[in-house]
């Protein structure tokens, strides 16, 4: 089953322990930042996070995305530089937490479930986000980074964006997270679709079972990541942070729409792809029972056939005998047990024509 990777302490380790894991490496990390008003737009690719602070003493909205393994000590120093929770900080470190809101006193933290396909395999990646009441910070270990439709939005100045605060940019992400499922589950629905053609066809291959599995498994995946996702959402719209403007209230419930719309998908796919296992069964009883339909048939012709070349094949040929075969002296006898053998032929198969049994 396709899986998320959970990364953990192992138990008994002290609340707020940050340690790099395996592959974590600041070469390796990417430290995108752009700072924003409805004027002024500035973007650029930072080689630590020390370089991001003249930046922090401006109004501007400043988004920081760090993309790649990070280092624990990259992590303390951002957690240090902004005042971010240690364990907070521990939840981006340790990858696989379910999605969830924690409020601050001055803070937002959410982490966010994200799924992606690599060729025919889903993989759910974790998205961290730290929203200020002037800057968002976001994490993402993946190798490929989501964000560039949104800062594609933010460089042409398309829509509201630019105009409003950071709790609208925290609406463009957490949005650009959710919408990436709509598309999996599009092709989900395309495979489900294929599979349920070739069920009902003649030709059914021994595959099918393990690509229905295969499905059906990872909706399972989706679910159980996408669920909390939507009362994530839930529990940001229903609380009283003065982080969040009541205009941005309003698109987050969008957000909101669109996790149960997914969530109804799943459900959905998850039904069919439920019963295409008992089309796959139906189906190959079906193909089975066909099978056997067609051996008796030609099974029941032959007995009789068989019963007469048993029957001639004794050979009791003495002229003496009472009880001899007159037939094997016959000038037209296998012949004519030819014509019997034909008409007996024929006349089954026009009776089990009539019966529709073929």
């Amino acid at each position: 089953m396709t899986q998320f990777e959970k990364i953990y302490h192992p138990p008994g380790t002290a609340p707020g322990t940050l340690v790099s894991h395996e592959g974590a490496d600041l070469d390796n990390v990417s430290i995108h930042l752009i700072d924003y008003n409805a004027t002024e737009f500035i973007e650029e690719e930072l080689s630590s996070a020390e370089e991001c602070k003249p930046y922090l003493d401006k109004d501007n909205v400043t988004w920081i995305h760090l993309q790649g393994p990070i280092p624990a000590e990259t992590i303390k120093h951002i957690g240090n530089m902004f005042e971010l929770h240690p364990l907070s900080l521990e939840d981006v470190m340790n990858k696989g937490q379910r999605p969830k809101i924690e409020e601050y006193d001055d803070q937002l933290f959410a982490i966010m479930s994200m799924p992606i396909k690599i060729e025919n395999t889903i993989v759910i990646e974790q998205v961290s986000i730290f929203i200020g009441r002037n800057y968002i910070i976001s994490f993402h270990a993946g190798s490929t980074d989501p964000f560039d439709p949104l800062r594609h939005r933010l460089r042409k100045k398309r829509g509201r964006i630019r105009s409003l605060k950071a709790d609208y940019l925290l609406y463009g992400i957490m949005d650009l997270i959710i919408d990436q499922g709509y598309p999996i589950l599009e092709s989900l629905g395309e495979n489900i679709e294929n599979i349920e053609e070739s069920l009902l066809s003649s030709s059914v291959k021994q595959s099918t079972l393990g690509d229905i599995h295969h499905i059906r498994r990872q909706l399972l995946l989706l679910r159980r990541n996408l669920w909390p996702q939507r009362e994530a959402v839930n529990n940001l719209l229903r609380g009283e942070n003065e982080l969040i403007a009541e205009g941005t209230s309003l698109y987050l419930r969008d957000c909101y729409d669109h996790t149960i719309q997914i969530l109804d998908l799943i459900e959905n796919y998850r039904e069919m792809a439920a019963s295409l296992i008992d089309i796959y069964i139906s189906s190959t009883s079906y193909r089975l029972n066909e099978i056997m339909r067609v051996l008796t048939i030609i099974a029941t012709i032959f007995i009789p056939l068989t019963f007469i070349v048993g029957l001639y094949g004794m050979n009791f040929s003495n002229p003496d005998s009472p009880w001899a075969m007159p037939e094997l002296h016959w000038y037209y006898g296998y012949p004519m047990i030819w014509g019997v053998m034909i008409a007996t032929f024929l006349g089954m198969v026009i009776y089990f024509k009539r019966k529709d049994w073929f």
